[in-house]
C-alpha cells in the first residue's frame, strides 16, 4: 500500500480536485482523480434520477475501486480525489428512494463486500462550506450537467456529508472551512492546511 493514503472528500463543488492539485504541487504526493467526465450516464442521472442513479453509482463504485487498487500497489504518498465511503454513505444513501430497494441493497452489499479489501486512508481531508460557496463555484466552472443541479439536492448531500463526518469511524477526519479558506490563491492559507494534516498524522503516530 501507499506508504501515506490521504484522501479528499467534499459535496460536489467544494473544491476537493483544486486541493488535490495543490497538495501535489506542493508535496509532491501522487493524485488520484475522479473520474467524473468518464461517466457516461451522468448527464442522463440529472434529466432522470430514478432511471439512471443505479447505473451512475455503479459505475462511480466500480471506478473507485480501480483506483483504489492502483494506491494499493503505489508506494509513495498518495492523495485521492473523494472517496468509496461517500459514494455509498452520502450518495447512493440519498438516493436510495428514487434507485428501488433492491438496486440499493445490491449496491450496498456490492460495496459492504469490496471495503473490507480495499485499502483505508492514513487521513481523510473534509471540505466543509456553506451552500453560498457551492452554488457559485458549481456557476463559476460552468459544467453544463451541473446546471441541472437543483439547490435541494445539495442542500440533502451537505446535510448527509454532516452527519457523515461526525459518525466515520474508518479512519481520523480532518474538516477544513472552505468559506474561511482560499488555498487556490491564498498561499498562506494552503500552508495552514499542510499544518493541519501534519499535526492530525502526526497524532497518528
Amino acid at each position: 500500500m501507499a506508504k501515506l493514503f490521504v484522501a479528499v472528500a467534499g459535496n460536489i463543488g467544494v473544491g476537493k480536485t483544486e486541493l488535490v492539485n495543490c497538495l501535489r504541487k506542493r508535496l509532491g504526493w501522487e493524485p488520484f482523480f475522479e473520474p467524473v467526465e468518464e461517466n457516461p450516464y451522468l448527464s442522463d442521472f440529472y434529466k432522470d434520477m430514478a432511471r439512471w442513479a443505479f447505473h451512475s453509482q455503479i459505475f462511480f463504485l466500480a471506478q473507485r475501486c480501480g483506483i483504489l487498487r492502483q494506491i494499493a500497489s503505489f508506494p509513495g504518498e498518495a492523495v485521492q480525489d473523494r472517496t468509496i465511503y461517500e459514494d455509498a454513505e452520502i450518495f447512493a444513501c440519498n438516493l436510495q428512494e428514487v434507485m428501488g430497494v433492491r438496486e440499493y441493497q445490491l449496491y450496498e452489499n456490492l460495496y459492504k463486500t469490496l471495503t473490507v479489501i480495499l485499502p483505508t486512508p492514513n487521513l481523510i481531508l473534509y471540505l466543509q462550506a456553506s451552500m453560498g460557496t457551492l452554488v457559485r463555484q458549481i456557476k463559476s466552472r460552468g459544467r453544463e450537467y451541473e446546471k441541472r443541479i437543483s439547490r435541494e439536492y445539495l442542500e440533502q448531500l451537505n446535510h448527509r456529508y454532516d452527519e457523515w463526518a461526525g459518525v466515520f469511524l474508518r479512519c481520523p477526519i480532518l474538516v477544513i472551512q472552505r468559506d474561511e479558506l482560499d488555498f487556490i490563491n491564498n498561499q498562506a492559507h494552503l500552508e495552514f492546511i499542510i499544518a493541519k494534516i501534519s499535526e492530525s498524522l502526526k497524532v497518528q503516530e
